[in-house]
């Protein structure tokens, strides 16, 4: 069966489709079959990442490794049985079409609380919560005192990803690999960037989850996202010298990918 990655968190402007791309697109250049799958129905921000991808490299004339996009199919509202939910049965309908031709199926999540958030998050083997590195964004996941230090107890967000540990605890699943992605890191170590890590040491033993470095704030994502690329395929569009910007932030999805310790996957980018 694929190995499900879910991408989720509850607000927006967190990096969760980039962070989606890249690891998507990571796994498919080291030869994994990945499938995507976006749960944003207005936005679409991943499935635009994709298509972006493709018509690029049908212009460019390029052969670009990608994940396989696949919108959700429609449900005809007649078969739907008393007692069943319409998007349950639109995206297990997705995951049975991709699971037999794709090792990883990525899922990107809304900046919300929806039914198909709900449902994807009891069905990930990986959880990646990408969170800015802000109190702001640490309330997502618990409420802290006016001092960032006490934390006085979990947030709707955490609530959600421990019932959905619970539904794959009685269907016999394996638990939860839960990753908080600490996105937009500042270069220096100031006093909140410092409570922000120890807050979330405490956290992590007391609801379980594992914390890992993202991405820094860069230009180089906004300039990408036009064409539907990756930091991994400039030098393929013919950057033949990337600076140091573009290397380190190389070296930041590696040390990702690393963390993220997916099932037989050996970091080889």
């Amino acid at each position: 069966m694929a190995h499900i990655i879910v991408v989720g968190n509850e607000k927006g402007g967190a990096g969760k489709s980039t962070v989606s791309m890249h690891v998507a697109t990571a796994l498919a250049r080291m030869g994994y079959r990945v499938g995507g799958l976006d749960l944003d129905l207005r936005q679409r921000t991943f499935g635009s990442y994709v298509e972006k991808r493709k018509s690029f490299c049908e212009k460019a004339g390029l052969e670009l490794p990608s994940p396989f996009y696949h919108p959700l199919p429609d449900i005809d509202p007649a078969t739907v049985q008393e007692g069943e939910n319409i998007y349950d049965l639109r995206l297990s309908a997705a995951v049975a079409e991709l699971e037999p031709q794709t090792d990883f199926i990525l899922i990107d999540c809304p900046g919300s609380h929806t039914r198909l958030s709900q449902v994807a998050h009891s069905l990930a083997d990986t959880l990646i919560t990408p969170l800015n590195d802000s109190f702001v964004d640490f309330d997502l996941l618990a409420h802290v005192d006016d001092n960032g230090e006490k934390i006085l107890g979990p947030s709707v967000y955490s609530e959600m990803v421990w019932n959905a540990r619970q539904l794959r605890a009685q269907a016999g699943l394996k638990p939860i690999d839960w990753i908080v992605v600490r996105n937009r890191l500042g270069a220096q170590n100031m006093v909140n960037k410092e409570k922000m890590g120890k807050a979330l040491d405490r956290l992590a033993k007391r609801i379980g989850f594992r914390t890992a470095p993202g991405f820094n704030e860069r230009v180089i994502f906004r300039e990408l996202f036009p064409r539907g690329l990756t930091l991994l395929d400039l030098k393929d569009i013919g950057v033949k010298q990337l600076n140091i910007s573009n290397v380190a932030a190389r070296q930041e999805l590696r040390d990702l990918i690393k963390a993220l310790d997916l099932p037989d996957v050996k970091v080889d980018f």
